[in-house]
């Protein structure tokens, strides 16, 4: 009988890249509006720093996503010419190499070099790649994709205080920026433990104290500094 089985393992990947994207949107754009909210007594130069730095920050996001993901995906493509390469070359070799890998794993050397064989005529190079390599079509770097996602991410957690920045009287912006942020803040951190599984506490604590510490220390150049930005 089949039954359905969800691991945690398989939110590692989008879950890193959501959670990374939306607290760095959240946090630096929530310090950003606190720093200029501290340092003026006007509302314009708040919503320009606030819009500046989500398009800012979503693009740089995306730039350095997709340059980090494209290096990877070369790697990859290289590794697999490579190995597209030993297999047409030394066919023999490659799959002694496989069956290795397989009685690393705990099967008799016979069973190995049986499931080899099979493996490597059905596809040798899939094979090489999943077993030796450690890639997989649920691994494969994909560039483009990576940077849409890391810049939508970081703009949907830096639009509440660019919302906030508009919406809010100046008099309460550094305090309701920043006690909205937290919330949402622990919001996100209790979210990403509950669907890594991890303590929800831990994941709530993290976030909100390394928020607090940002936005506590723009606002405090904001006020030493308070000149017209």
């Amino acid at each position: 009988m089949r039954h359905r089985e969800l691991h945690r393992t398989a939110h590692i990947g989008w879950l890193r890249a959501a959670v990374l994207g939306a607290n760095d949107g959240l946090i630096s754009t929530s310090s950003l509006v606190v720093g200029v909210a501290a340092a003026q007594t006007s509302r314009d130069p708040v919503l320009i720093a606030a819009w500046a730095g989500l398009v800012a920050g979503a693009l740089s996001m995306a730039a350095g996503e997709y340059v980090s993901v494209s290096s990877q995906a070369d790697t990859e493509r290289a590794d697999l010419a490579r190995e597209k390469g030993e297999l047409a070359t030394q066919p023999e070799l490659e799959r002694a190499e496989l069956a290795g890998i397989y009685v690393g794993r705990g099967l008799t050397p016979e069973l190995a070099d049986q499931v080899a064989v099979q493996l490597m005529a059905h596809d040798a190079l899939g094979a090489h790649a999943r077993d030796e390599l450690g890639l997989s079509e649920l691994t494969r770097a994909r560039p483009l994709q990576a940077a849409l996602a890391s810049a939508a991410a970081f703009a949907s957690g830096a639009l509440p205080p660019v919302a906030l920045a508009w919406l809010l009287p100046l008099a309460w912006l550094t305090a309701g920026v920043g006690a909205a942020s937290l919330a949402l803040l622990a919001c996100l951190g209790a979210l990403a433990a509950r669907l890594g599984g991890a303590p929800v506490g831990r994941g709530v604590a993290r976030v909100t104290f390394w928020g607090a510490v940002a936005m506590a220390t723009t606002a405090l150049v904001g006020r030493l500094f308070g000149t017209v930005v």
